[in-house]
């Protein structure tokens, strides 16, 4: 079961007009925390076993090979103290190299990308290491104000033995000029917290030839917790 994140306040994003769906999905009343019993660690629970042995691998889904740069991504689950969590399912999303996502309500004037559905998922190591291989996502619009675009963005969701148990949150590239300009981004008001959504370039990670490489660890409660960003 994933601890309970127990975080400064400020760390997670607050209701923000400058991103407008906030303002509809925000809570009307205070949260009221309900401590968890023996329903939450028990059940429904994942079946972990169905995880592939390409799910981890998103350029390798298709018949094909999709467009774009190739990245590979890694990194570890780690609690509040440091400890690594073995077993976690780890699960991404993203847009595909032009900017697009495969669902059928993303209207963006790009191309999809048959070879590219933009979903991968895998089980943390007895280290509570995950790794991913996939697609350098585009930026697209997003219609929020006058000329708004999102920085390039993997979306990432850790899940322990429950679905209770979840943590949504969002990773970002180093160096993207659209990042001081998203109020999704910018929602995380403290701005060495933000840095924590940021992933770093790892030259020992990039494969020669091939893949860049970049590394991002999630942490799940404390004082260097993983904000959560849907």
């Amino acid at each position: 079961m994933l601890p309970y994140r127990r975080v400064p306040p400020g760390t997670h994003p607050p209701e923000d007009p400058a991103y407008r769906s906030t303002v509809l999905r925000h809570p009307l009343e205070p949260l009221i925390q309900i401590p968890q019993t023996i329903t939450e660690i028990t059940g429904p629970s994942y079946p972990y076993e169905v995880v592939g042995p390409v799910d981890n691998d998103l350029t390798r889904q298709h018949a094909g090979p999709p467009m774009g740069e190739r990245i590979v991504v890694e990194g570890r689950v780690l609690d509040g103290n440091g400890r690594p969590l073995p077993g976690a399912l780890v699960e991404i999303w993203q847009a595909n190299a032009c900017g697009r996502y495969a669902h059928e309500v993303d209207t963006h004037d790009a191309p999809l990308d048959p070879n590219f559905t933009g979903t991968g998922r895998t089980l943390t190591d007895e280290e509570g290491r995950y790794r991913f291989v996939t697609i350098q996502p585009g930026h697209y619009p997003w219609g929020n104000h006058y000329n708004a675009w999102r920085p390039a963005h993997i979306h990432f969701s850790v899940l322990g033995p429950g679905f209770l148990a979840r943590l949504v949150t969002q990773m970002y590239f180093p160096g993207d000029p659209l990042q001081p300009l998203d109020p999704i981004f910018n929602s995380v008001r403290d701005p060495e917290v933000r840095q924590r959504m940021v992933s770093s370039f790892d030259i020992d990670l990039t494969v020669p030839d091939w893949a860049l490489g970049f590394r991002w660890d999630i942490v799940l409660r404390g004082r260097e917790a993983t904000p959560e960003l849907a």
